[in-house]
């Protein structure tokens, strides 16, 4: 019976130093890999004018998601402001205020005003 106990103990303990050694390789690793910094304003993806494969590099945006933004975009003239984004197919709450710091929406660039007395 103390054989089976002494066993188990050795058996346990070099369980613990390969557990213990997994942590601290993992530690290491996530030292070494440097934390993503918030993209800075400059850095802010404008949902009006943005490309399905910059849409495709926010967290929780994917190809369709991305093609979904597109698509809302053609058809409602483009985003007026970021809260839109909630009425995308795919964009729930949580992802909207993920996306939400990551993201812009420009002004768009008023077009030229018609002339009224202008005749054809």
């Amino acid at each position: 019976m103390r054989r089976v106990l002494w066993g188990l103990a050795v058996v346990l303990a070099v369980c613990a130093g390969h557990s213990g050694a997994a942590q601290v390789q993992a530690a290491q690793v996530q030292e070494a890999a440097p934390p993503e910094a918030p993209r800075a304003q400059s850095e802010l993806i404008d949902l009006n004018t943005a490309t399905a494969m910059e849409l495709d590099t926010l967290p929780g945006v994917g190809p369709r998601t991305a093609e979904r933004i597109l698509e809302y975009r053609r058809e409602h003239g483009g985003f007026e402001r970021i809260e839109d984004l909630i009425d995308v197919r795919g964009i729930g709450e949580r992802t909207f205020l993920r996306l939400k710091p990551l993201v812009s929406v420009a002004a768009p660039e008023p077009g030229p005003e018609p002339d009224a007395d202008r005749r054809p």
